[in-house]
């Protein structure tokens, strides 16, 4: 039967004239030819393969479409409160924002996204953005972090924040872009950009879910080096200070 598809792929007989034979092609080729139900599922799972890599190649293929003109996003909401620290202040894309200009942006290059929602030990609320292309190719970016109390908020009011903080990240990650003209963000230090509050909420994140102060201290020579290598002194501080709050708390010096 192999010798029968391959001879007619060859010779061109039963295909399209100069078009390059596809698993399609060869399935109906071997249904022609009353081939075993082997060859059959063979022929079926080569060609689900194929659609899958021709299906991400699209996928990479329309991003960069996309990113040669991708839509720019002003930060454009102010918020100050009070802390028992001082004044936070700082200015951001509200989500409203940030989805109206990515989402009509990647709708024009056939994508689609949608958030899933979940919750991992210690409470940490994560949020996976998935991005999926009309030919069925989807990609997920996933963040994680702590309900948000900052500014006296309660337990509703900080889980919504920090869903909401998390949603607009992971889609500004998952499609690779950055909010404009402002050094601050949200609740982060001076001078850190959203891929410096990615890389600091990640590792913060691995910090927190250590089981023992060994794994904490695995965790903690892992994240010098990334961070390190990514340059970012505000994110190493933050990462340090955690990590030691941690190691107390194994010790039992604090509560």
């Amino acid at each position: 039967m192999n010798e029968v598809i391959e001879h007619e792929q060859s010779s061109g007989r039963g295909l399209p004239a100069q078009t390059a034979a596809t698993p399609a092609d060869l399935f109906r080729l071997a249904l022609e030819k009353d081939a075993s139900l082997e060859t059959l599922e063979r022929m079926m799972n080569m060609q689900i393969q194929w659609q899958a890599h021709e299906a991400k190649k699209a996928y990479t293929a329309a991003m960069a479409e996309f990113k040669k003109n991708p839509p720019v996003i002003i930060k454009d909401k102010h918020v100050s409160f009070k802390t028992e620290k001082g004044t936070t202040s700082y200015t951001h894309a509200t989500i409203g924002n940030v989805v109206e200009k990515i989402v009509a942006a990647l709708a024009d290059h056939g994508f689609s996204h949608r958030w899933v929602t979940g919750r991992s030990q210690g409470g940490m609320i994560s949020i996976t953005c998935v991005i999926t292309h009309k030919l069925g190719h989807s990609e997920e970016t996933t963040l994680e972090a702590p309900m948000d109390q900052s500014g006296g908020k309660n337990n509703i009011q900080a889980m919504i924040s920090t869903k909401t903080y998390l949603e607009r990240h992971t889609l500004l990650a998952a499609v690779g872009l950055a909010t404009k003209d402002q050094e601050d963000d949200d609740g982060a230090a001076a001078g850190t950009n959203d891929a410096d509050i990615a890389l600091r909420e990640k590792w913060i994140a691995y910090a927190r879910n250590a089981p023992n102060i060994e794994d904490l201290d695995a965790v903690w020579k892992n994240g010098q080096k990334a961070i390190n290598a990514a340059g970012s002194t505000d994110v190493y501080n933050a990462f340090k200070a955690e990590v030691q709050y941690l190691t107390k708390r194994f010790k039992g010096d604090v509560l």
